[in-house]
């Protein structure tokens, strides 16, 4: 990855020198991202292909757009898919028929199809974006996250937005309350708290989930006990580690053994769905969930109207080992635009998506124009009664919705949410795991890889259930970890080793 590192020295460069390294002959930024008034913008439309949603459906009238063209001075004309947005990739990549800009679901795919040539690397054209490589400096990690195997940069990285996909620990505050219990700090105490609940509400199961499917569910507390569900770099020592073969990872699975084995969660936990789980939480079958942020208000608001003392909260999360009171971190997302390696117009468009590195950017493309959308009422910021919610917003003005962001302010989606839902987006923040980069492989190494991550995975899948079922005992663990090694694991680990070895 030494392409990168001799291009971020380049940016921190040319990021101290006042006048710059661009030797374009448009105005210099301010500070924060501005055109400086007065200078005229070069007026481009791109073609544009990209997936909306059903609840927001696309609207070439949207007045994000407008704002966008007064900015920039871009104007997209936007097609659909008329299928599945990646068949019709692949069609306009088989035709030589690719738009300006195209927006993937995947990075996976971005990046194959860049180090086929299909799509420009962003990384040749960054002297020409002078308020990236300033948000490049900001997130190394995304930074990072957003190369393919061959150090180039196919798809433009974003942050914020990720946040709506925040996990945290929650509890039903006024039961504890209402017996004198207090939430559990490690997993021997939510065992032990678990108990009196059951004792208290017979025939509930005091923890309960909906991420049984594929062991997500362990995917995420992993966290809470050092480890991972996969390879990651240790973030202390930087060596590579694998999770799932760990002594850390041996100690979930065996706590997760107790809740089955002690009626804890329940016995259909692999299978529960998500009405079968919400039915749980509001009856009073279940008092500890961990699951996505946004649940608490989704329980809170229509529980309340028929019992007031209802209150589902933020709960700490529970260590599995000491100094992991962490939450995963999992809130990014891998989507985003790409342009063509074809287009007439690579640097036009990437000057354009530059202005949306900029904090004016940040803070127009989320919370909009002044008083448009929100008001500022005593330095708070909040939703104008024409607007029902965020997903009003969204379907009103094209705020939030694919190509019309990089750079998010959550905090905007945040303003008409409850102060309960608000507080605990502040405590969450405070119980981040550190972010993970994934390894980026090569398309040489990807055949072999998907081969072995198949089998590897499938063996860890069925054999850490069988632990978790009492189906086997954890004293046959190191005979597991054999089972793992033979499938392949020890290549894996090689080539996994090698695909980060790229990103030093």
């Amino acid at each position: 990855m030494k392409n990168w590192t001799t291009r971020l020295g380049s940016v921190a460069l040319c990021t101290s020198l006042v006048a710059g390294c661009s030797g374009t002959a448009s105005p210099p930024p301010s500070a924060n991202g501005e055109t400086p008034q007065g200078s005229e913008k070069t007026k481009n439309t791109f073609t544009m292909l990209m997936v909306d949603h059903p609840n927001w459906p696309y609207n070439k009238d949207w007045v994000v757009w407008k704002w966008i063209e007064e900015k920039t001075g871009a104007t997209f004309q936007v097609q659909l898919p008329s299928g599945e947005l990646k068949d019709t990739i692949n069609l306009n990549v088989a035709s030589g028929n690719m738009p300006d800009i195209t927006f993937f679901t995947g990075r996976a795919d971005a990046d194959k199809f860049g180090q086929q040539g299909v799509l420009a690397n962003i990384l040749d054209y960054i002297d020409s974006m002078p308020n990236l490589k300033k948000w490049l400096e900001k997130y190394p990690g995304i930074a990072k996250s957003s190369l393919a195997a061959n150090g180039a940069m196919y798809m433009l990285p974003n942050e914020g937005f990720g946040e709506t996909n925040r996990l945290i620990w929650m509890y039903r505050e006024d039961v504890f309350k209402k017996h004198n219990l207090n939430p559990p700090s490690n997993y021997e105490e939510l065992i032990e708290v678990s108990k009196k609940l059951k004792e208290l509400y017979p025939g509930s199961y005091p923890f309960s989930f909906r991420t049984g499917p594929r062991l997500a569910i362990l995917d995420y507390a992993s966290a809470q006990f050092g480890t991972h569900s996969g390879f990651f770099l240790d973030e202390k020592t930087g060596k590579l580690r694998y999770g799932p073969t760990e002594d850390g990872y041996k100690k979930m699975v065996e706590m997760f053994h107790r809740f089955h084995k002690e009626g804890i969660m329940p016995p259909d936990w692999l299978t529960v769905n998500v009405q079968q789980w919400q039915n749980m939480v509001s009856t009073d079958k279940s008092f500890m969930i961990f699951d996505y942020i946004g649940r608490l208000d989704l329980f809170n608001i229509p529980m309340q109207k028929t019992n007031p003392e209802f209150k589902l909260a933020f709960m700490t999360p529970p260590e599995g080992v000491p100094g992991f009171k962490v939450n995963p971190y999992i809130h990014f997302i891998e989507s985003g635009m790409t342009i063509s390696a074809r287009s007439g117009k690579i640097k036009e468009a990437l000057q354009a998506y530059d202005w949306f590195y900029s904090e004016e950017a940040k803070t127009l493309l989320s919370w909009g124009k002044d008083n448009e959308i929100y008001t500022n009422e005593n330095g708070q910021r909040k939703l104008k009664p024409d607007y029902l919610d965020v997903t009003d917003v969204r379907k009103k003005t094209g705020l939030a919705t694919n190509g019309a962001y990089t750079w998010f302010d959550y905090d905007a989606h945040l303003a008409p949410a409850t102060p309960g839902q608000r507080e605990a987006y502040d405590q969450a923040r405070k119980h981040d795991s550190v972010f993970r980069v994934k390894p980026q492989y090569n398309e040489s190494e990807l055949t072999t890889v998907s081969m072995l991550q198949s089998a590897v995975d499938k063996h860890r899948e069925e054999q850490i259930t069988r632990f978790i079922l009492g189906e086997r005992s954890l004293d046959q663990w190191d005979q597991y970890v054999a089972e793992a090694k033979k499938l392949g694991l020890d290549e894996l680990t090689k080539l996994t080793q090698t695909a980060y070895d790229r990103l030093r």
